[in-house]
């Protein structure tokens, strides 16, 4: 008995977490969280995820995306807009701008975890250009590159 009250449980505190709307995620974010991609915007940067993280196009966290970046790597970078301490990935867009990468900031550290197949939230992700999600890897370029950098 008790391991079905456990579970009911999980499934309640599970189900919570997908009803938060793109709304309530927006007042997470912090202050450096621009250019912040639309909900739209985000959906379809999820789906490209999603397509690439099946065939190990992505890489997952600020060690790792620094790492790429620095070795000149191309595609685009997903932040994590609630991220805190902002110390920890606040030279990434630096990074990005330098070598002209396209970035931007999503509302939710988790929702990024999850798209890509991991239980654990992640705070930057980089998706790279593959020809099996061609299309959808080219609309996300588009979306991303006309969103207004920060000045």
């Amino acid at each position: 008995m008790t391991k079905a009250k456990e579970k009911t449980t999980g499934e309640e505190e599970g189900s919570s977490g997908i009803e938060r709307t793109y709304q309530q995620l927006i007042t997470n974010l912090n202050p450096i969280a621009q250019p912040l991609a639309s909900r739209k915007v985000t959906k379809k940067i999820y789906k490209c995820i999603k397509k690439a993280s099946k065939l190990k196009q992505i890489r997952r966290g600020v060690k790792e995306v620094q790492k790429f970046i620095n070795k000149g790597e191309k595609g685009i970078v997903v932040l994590a807009g609630d991220t805190l301490p902002i110390d920890v990935y606040c030279h990434i867009p630096v990074m990005c701008e330098e070598r002209n990468l396209p970035y931007t900031y999503i509302p939710s550290k988790v929702d990024l975890g999850t798209s890509a197949g991991s239980k654990r939230p992640t705070c930057v992700i980089m998706i790279k250009p593959h020809k099996e999600y061609q299309e959808a890897y080219n609309e996300c370029l588009e979306e991303v590159a006309s969103l207004p950098l920060p000045v």
